[in-house]
């Protein structure tokens, strides 16, 4: 069984006594005037992609998106993704390591997972420039690393995850804004269904490692996201199959047992129930 290729911060930087857990670099220096083109991966990293000028494709999750001027993009660890970038694309590319922004107060890090489920930002000029003054504030500190840098890298991801947190709440209903207690549990159980869904498949099953009821899970979900928890485990069993029918070689029994699908034929007609398509003829169709 062949694994999604898989990038670690570590592997994607070149110069000697960088940060192991966060690098930020502008896009001139890295594309040197070439096209930037990533095959099909995932990483154990956060990947921010902030773009003033652009020009490509981009694909998270199957997915696509047009790279256009004032936009943003961020990949959380674990899901796949491929890139085209133009070589005259300017901007920044920022990579950390969930350990690196694990401050001591929780609230920090629910800024981060908000912003990040949401992959795809577009801006206008006004509102990517106060992201971008504070991209430049981060590069400064990474470049000229005066004392407690690393405190004042976070400090300005932390606002820079709040003006994007902002920004996706202009664009939704205002009763999509949902209470803060029931937002951090849906979140909790979306990062359980990334962990945990080649073995555990059952609502109760996520419920309990949640201290929650069945029925307080179900309506937590419906309530934010008008889906069920169960529809939300099919919806993860389906995209992690999309990630290895296309990330991978793996034939389709390899796929079912890895997902924890003894029966072969099941998992076929589960797949072609919820996308109209057979595994093999997904597989084909989009590679």
């Amino acid at each position: 069984m062949k694994s999604i290729p898989i990038r670690h911060i570590t592997a994607t930087q070149k110069e000697p006594n960088l940060l192991g857990n966060f690098t930020i670099r502008k896009l001139q220096d890295l594309l040197e005037g070439k096209d930037m083109v990533h095959e099909l991966h995932r990483h154990d990293f956060y990947f921010i992609l902030a773009l003033k000028k652009g020009f490509g494709n981009h694909e998270i999750d199957f997915i696509g998106y047009d790279i256009t001027d004032y936009s943003v993009f961020i990949v959380r660890p674990g899901q796949v993704h491929k890139l085209e970038l133009k070589s005259d694309s300017i901007g920044y590319m920022i990579q950390f390591n969930a350990e690196f922004y694990h401050p001591v107060e929780n609230e920090p890090n629910i800024m981060l997972q908000k912003a990040s489920t949401k992959n795809f930002y577009q801006l206008n000029e006004a509102n990517f420039s106060r992201l971008n003054i504070l991209a430049e504030s981060i590069f400064n500190e990474y470049k000229n690393r005066p004392e407690e840098y690393q405190e004042v890298i976070k400090s300005n991801l932390r606002i820079l995850f709040i003006e994007l947190m902002r920004l996706r709440n202009k664009t939704n209903n205002p009763t999509e804004n949902k209470d803060l207690y029931v937002q951090e549990r849906l979140e909790e159980f979306l990062q359980l269904l990334e962990l945990n869904i080649a073995s555990e498949k059952q609502v109760s099953q996520y419920a309990d490692m949640l201290h929650l009821s069945n029925y307080q899970l179900n309506s937590i979900t419906k309530q934010t996201l008008g889906k069920t928890a169960s529809e939300l485990i099919n919806e993860q069993i389906i995209l992690e199959s999309k990630r290895y029918l296309l990330a991978t070689s793996n034939q389709v029994n390899q796929i079912a047992f890895h997902l924890g699908y003894e029966d072969v034929s099941y998992f076929s007609r589960f797949f072609k129930k919820h996308t109209g398509y057979s595994p093999e003829a997904f597989r084909q169709k989009l590679k």
